[in-house]
C-alpha cells in the first residue's frame, strides 16, 4: 500500500522535470541566451498595476464597516428601498422630456415665412412685356389677398414674354419664364 507522501513526492519531481524541459535554456525571441536583467515572462506576471484596482464596498455589515446599517441609501424613500428607484426619464409625474418634444421630423418653425403665391399658368394671359409686381396682379385681379411677399411657383405653362418682380421664385417658374424670354428680378424684402 502506498501512502500519500510517495504521491507528493512523484508530484513534485514531474514538476522539476517539465521545468526542466521547459525552463533550462531561456531565450528571447531572437534567438539570444537571457541575461540577468531580462527575465522571461510568465502568467503570473500579468498583474494589475498596484493601486489600480480597488476592493468592493462591503454594505451592511456593520458600522465601523463605514457603510452599516442603510449602506449609504440614507433614512427612507423610494431610492432606499430595494429594487430600482425610478425608471430612467421619469421626472416625478411631470411630462417627461421625451414626451414634450415633437415626435417625428423636425420641430416646427417658429418664425416662418409667409408668401402671396401665384403660378405662372395664370401669368400666361397677361400681355407680352408687362412688368410684373404684387400690385399690378392685384390691380389685375389675379390675386386677390396680401398675404406677404410675393412668390411665383411653377405650375403651368408660359408663352409671353414678362419682366416679373418677386421676392421668390422656385427653379421651375424661374425656368419657364426665362424660357418665354422673359426675366426675374428677386426683390429684398
Amino acid at each position: 500500500m502506498r501512502g500519500r507522501g510517495d504521491t507528493e513526492i512523484k508530484t513534485n519531481q514531474f514538476k522539476y522535470v517539465l521545468a526542466y524541459l521547459f525552463f533550462s535554456v531561456p531565450t528571447t525571441n531572437n534567438k539570444q541566451p537571457i541575461t540577468n536583467n531580462q527575465h522571461i515572462m510568465r502568467i503570473n506576471d500579468a498583474v494589475p498595476q498596484k493601486g489600480s484596482r480597488k476592493r468592493r464596498r462591503r454594505v451592511g455589515r456593520g458600522i465601523s464597516a463605514g457603510q452599516g446599517a442603510s449602506c449609504g441609501f440614507g433614512m427612507r424613500g423610494q431610492k432606499s428601498r430595494s429594487g430600482r428607484g425610478t425608471r430612467p426619464g421619469f421626472e416625478g409625474g411631470q411630462m417627461p422630456l421625451y414626451r414634450r418634444i415633437p415626435k417625428l421630423k423636425h420641430f416646427t418653425v417658429i418664425n416662418p415665412k409667409h408668401y402671396t403665391t401665384i403660378n405662372v399658368g395664370k401669368l400666361a394671359s397677361l400681355s407680352e412685356n408687362t412688368e410684373v409686381t404684387l400690385a399690378s396682379l392685384m390691380d389685375a385681379g389675379l390675386v386677390t389677398a396680401d398675404d406677404g411677399p410675393l412668390k411665383i411657383l411653377g405650375d403651368g405653362e408660359l408663352t409671353v414674354p414678362l419682366t416679373v418682380k418677386a421676392a421668390a421664385f422656385t427653379t421651375g417658374a424661374r425656368n419657364k419664364i426665362e424660357a418665354a424670354g422673359g426675366s426675374c428680378e428677386v426683390i429684398e424684402v
